[in-house]
């Protein structure tokens, strides 16, 4: 019997955690900073009160409301975020004039506020600031010492920062993940329109072909059987042939893999500023191979807007004596390169067709990406280049 949780300790569709399971982490990972809520048990250290009755009493009622709330954050509606979000501080503000302790509970309101996609850094940070020197205010009327309230703006400033500037990179990285879909999307519907055009084309000529030799050779089986035999092995002719320009139009139509990541990659980089060349030498690619080729770029793309601080990315696509190969080079600062379970799994994608995935970087140099697959795979004749130019300008 499965233990079903209450519908409202399950995260909504936009929430913190639902973003974290589409990312592929746990709904929690963000969890984990509440083990900073440990000040409460720690700051009577430093009052001369230490663990008394009140702070006692203090934490074991406001230390259940703080976890529900927090716990709120994380899985309710982004619209009602900030609703929570104040209302950790509002428990703080509540028992700060009997439970210093409860300041803890504002630094977490404060972080948990997040930016929106809408919302400039710097309104973000002000509006942290006008927070803090609140509550500064708020607890220097109450009759507490400056020395114990003044360091607030600097907690709140710093770690909203931190945790501001990450949820508007995770948001920029959700927008580009939504464009690079819609690339790859339309890629593949203006591939299948073609191939629908291409089909359209050949079996409305064929068709009408084999029509008009079938009635010809309906009519002439009473008086000529051998120009009706004549017609019938013509009309099995061209429809062998017609068989086999349909088979090789429908071998395109794996949805333009390669194409739509080409497009992908160049509007993810560009975005960030850097510009991004590529050129095929290459007339047919097998099935197989592009479709490893299209992942070994999607993920060099991913690594170089995350991590090569790159200006100018080139990418080539063609053939170096019995191999086929796909080479990105950027010339970001390069160095020392932790393999990733990214580019781990397109290692083994290459091995899978007898190929190699070649990661050659030089600190100052940028890094290259060289991936061979030996040409004995099984050719498709697959759409011309496989690519269609891409009419973004380069950054």
């Amino acid at each position: 019997m499965s233990l079903r949780l209450p519908r409202w300790f399950q995260p909504a569709a936009d929430s913190i955690a639902a973003n974290h399971m589409r990312q592929g982490k746990s709904p929690w990972s963000d969890a984990f900073h509440v083990l900073w809520s440990s000040w409460v048990f720690i700051s009577p250290i430093f009052s001369p009160r230490g663990w008394d009755r009140t702070w006692l009493i203090g934490t074991l009622v406001s230390y259940p409301v703080f976890l529900l709330l927090y716990a709120r954050v994380l899985l309710c509606p982004a619209r009602r975020r900030t609703l929570y979000a104040l209302a950790l501080m509002g428990l703080c503000a509540a028992l700060l004039p009997w439970y210093p302790a409860g300041l803890n509970y504002f630094v977490f309101g404060c972080v948990m506020l997040r930016p929106s996609r809408r919302q400039r850094m710097w309104h973000y940070m002000g509006t942290l600031l006008a927070l803090s020197l609140a509550l500064v205010a708020w607890s220097l009327w109450l009759g507490y010492p400056w020395q114990m309230t003044i360091w607030m703006p600097f907690t709140v400033l710093s770690l909203g920062g931190m945790i501001g500037m990450q949820e508007l990179d995770q948001q920029k990285d959700a927008v580009l993940r939504l464009s690079q879909d819609e690339v790859r999307r339309l890629a593949s519907v203006a591939e299948r329109e073609r191939i629908g055009r291409d089909l359209h084309d050949l079996l409305g000529h064929t068709l009408s072909l084999v029509a008009l030799k079938s009635d010809l050779a309906a009519r002439l089986a009473q008086r000529d059987a051998a120009a009706a035999r004549s017609e019938m092995e013509d009309v099995s002719r061209v429809a062998r042939e017609a068989l086999a320009q349909v088979r090789r139009a429908v071998s395109g139509i794996r949805s333009a893999e390669l194409a739509a990541e080409l497009a992908s990659a160049k509007l993810l980089l560009e975005a960030d500023g850097v510009a991004f060349d590529y050129r095929i030498d290459c007339a047919l690619l097998p099935g197989p191979v592009e479709t490893v080729f299209a992942l070994v770029l999607r993920e060099a793309a991913t690594n170089v807007q995350r991590h090569a601080h790159a200006r100018r990315v080139e990418v080539t696509v063609g053939s170096e004596g019995r191999h086929w190969v796909l080479r990105v080079h950027d010339n970001g600062r390069g160095g020392d390169l932790v393999p990733g379970t990214g580019m781990s799994s397109m290692r083994e994608r290459v091995q899978a067709l007898s190929g190699t995935l070649q990661l050659d970087s030089t600190r100052g140099a940028g890094t290259t990406v060289i991936a061979r697959v030996p040409q004995a795979q099984p050719v498709e004749p697959a759409r011309q280049a496989s690519v269609a130019p891409l009419e973004a300008p380069v950054g």
